[in-house]
């Protein structure tokens, strides 16, 4: 059961390994996407479908029918990954070996949505990957197996997603067998040493330049590639929405918000603390450029300023 790349990911390594009999994939209805709101497959419906596997997309995991067609595959351990909905007891209880669940962070940090994003938000030095036995709390089941990653200064949420959902898959199908023969003994976890999180939003990716430019670095690493980190160019009206892909920290003092510099290698911009050198943006409605790029059609000088309406 899941959605999105990350499960994608589990379910081609799941595919890949023999041992697994897979009696059909779950996944979310299709959803409308780009610019012309086609109705489009997620990524598990997608492998789904090129392996020829049976596919179910629930409106609601609480359907009735749903839950009787689940019933009637009767399977021994279902797999979740990034579903997308809060499993019933119903369906928790009905496979003999539970339900298992692979989980972006290393638990009990992190519960809850957009984990990988608030690792980095908050400057952690590593994160992972549980897979933890599923109960009716959010995030709260027993810990059955877990595997570190560093998270690196060239980490974008992007870059980070990619390596846990494969770092994730291969713990899956490691931990299902022994699982399952009695040699993992599942560990609750510590409810004392618990965080929790919420859904990533869109004003999560403003840019205050009084903060650190180090905090205001990872927020541009974390919300990349969405929602974004942005600013907004001053002295215009409206004031200009810039899109952050890429930043540098740079060891000089200046005014927050303040350009300091205005080169081919980047736009140095003063923060609470520090400073960063944006080497990558993107003005609204426009496409992604270098500094380079941007200055060429859009002269900054030092001196202007960046901010908020």
């Amino acid at each position: 059961m899941g959605t999105p790349e990350l499960a994608a990911a589990s379910l081609a390594a799941l595919l890949g390994s023999p041992g697994f009999q897979i009696l059909a994939a779950v996944t979310q209805p299709d959803r409308p996407k780009g610019r012309d709101l086609k109705l489009q497959p997620s990524p598990v419906k997608q492998l789904a479908g090129a392996a020829g596997l049976p596919v179910l997309q629930p409106e609601k995991a609480r359907d009735e029918q749903f839950v009787a067609e689940l019933r009637a595959l009767a399977p021994d351990l279902i797999a979740v990954a990034a579903f997308g909905q809060i499993l019933p007891k119903a369906i928790l209880e009905l496979p003999r070996f539970g339900c298992l669940n692979v989980h972006t962070s290393l638990l009990p940090n992190y519960r809850g949505a957009a984990p990988i994003q608030w690792a980095i938000l908050n400057g952690d030095a590593e994160t992972g990957v549980t897979i933890m036995k599923m109960d009716v709390g959010l995030d709260t089941g027993d810990i059955l197996t877990q595997r570190a990653t560093p998270i690196r200064d060239e980490d974008n949420a992007a870059t980070l997603h990619d390596r846990l959902a494969e770092l994730g898959a291969e713990l899956l199908v490691q931990t299902i067998p022994d699982y399952v023969a009695g040699k993992v003994r599942p560990q609750p976890q510590d409810a004392t040493r618990a965080t929790h999180v919420g859904k990533i939003k869109k004003e999560d990716g403003r840019i205050d330049w009084q903060q650190p430019a180090r905090a205001i670095w990872n927020r541009i690493r974390a919300f990349t590639p969405w929602p974004g980190a942005f600013t907004f160019r001053t002295g215009q009206t409206p004031p200009q929405l810039l899109k952050i892909w890429g930043a540098e920290l740079v060891l000089q003092p200046g005014m927050p918000g303040t350009i300091l510099e205005a080169e081919k290698s980047g736009i140095v911009i003063g923060c609470g603390n520090d400073a960063l050198r944006i080497t990558s943006l993107q003005r609204e409605g426009g496409r992604r450029m270098s500094a380079a790029e941007f200055l060429a059609g859009h002269p900054l000088k030092p001196g202007m300023k960046l901010g908020g309406p």
